[in-house]
């Protein structure tokens, strides 16, 4: 089985190439951020005849989640209960659904700004009602993953030079502290470092020739409970899929599973 996380940065405009890697990766289940649109504009009629089914949390043109599968699409659960919401508004950030043998949490965890910033701490308080939200099945028999774009390096190593992010977020205490209360609560990192080269990122601005010089991050995380760290036989980036026109910002990062 092969489930995937894409963060595709506005699904409209990477619709094209959303069908073609589909078809081209045999990827059973794929989680999927900032879709930056509506659930009522969504393309299901598209997916669905590439075979897949689509849980959806999307309100409008900023932030949306997504799982797509082929194998199956029950017990979802849009957003998080205790989310504390940014400026009166919950916003669509979290989807849940079981996929065949496998339960899956599509994250687009908040950007944080700046340090100072109030989105900061509405990014910590989200990151304690992500933990919580998914606590037990964390714990259970079930194969179990969170993934998606967490918008936190886990460590200095994840990002091209720590020196550039200081005083920044993404890098902070408070942010590699609320990844090891996920870890906590049972889940584990299954995307092994190093994979096929030294530095897996799977995220580079689309300013300053990032991706050409490979100036990175390493944000987008697949958590998975020991069930499913058991069952993994492969992962990778596929750094290929950030190359040529029309392109994410995001790379795909791919896990197989034996289940």
């Amino acid at each position: 089985m092969r489930i995937a996380t894409w963060n595709v940065n506005s699904i409209t405009a990477r619709l094209p190439r959303l069908l073609a890697w589909l078809e081209s990766s045999g990827t059973d289940v794929l989680c999927l951020q900032e879709a930056k649109l509506a659930e009522a504009q969504f393309p299901f009629d598209e997916l669905r005849a590439a075979g897949y089914e689509a849980a959806v949390n999307a309100t409008g043109r900023w932030n949306g989640v997504a799982v797509l599968s082929r194998v199956g699409l029950d017990d979802v659960v849009k957003g998080l209960p205790g989310d504390p919401g940014y400026d009166g508004v919950q916003e669509p950030r979290a989807v849940t659904a079981t996929c065949g043998p496998v339960r899956v949490c599509s994250v687009y965890v908040p950007n944080g700004r700046e340090v100072d910033h109030p989105h900061y701490a509405y990014k910590l308080q989200w990151f304690e009602a992500l933990r919580a939200a998914v606590a037990e099945d964390a714990q259970g028999t079930r194969p179990f993953a969170v993934l998606g774009d967490y918008n936190v390096a886990p460590t200095d190593d994840d990002v091209f030079d720590v020196a550039a992010f200081e005083g920044l977020t993404h890098v902070t205490p408070a942010e590699r502290a609320a990844l090891t209360a996920l870890r906590d609560a049972g889940l584990s990192d299954v995307v092994p470092r190093p994979l096929k080269y030294d530095h897996p990122y799977t995220y580079w601005d689309y300013r300053q020739l990032a991706f050409p010089k490979n100036r990175g991050m390493r944000i987008d995380l697949v958590y998975g409970n020991e069930p499913f760290a058991k069952a993994v036989t492969d992962s990778y980036v596929d750094r290929e899929e950030r190359k040529g026109k029309g392109a994410s910002d995001h790379a795909p990062v791919v896990v197989d599973l034996d289940v």
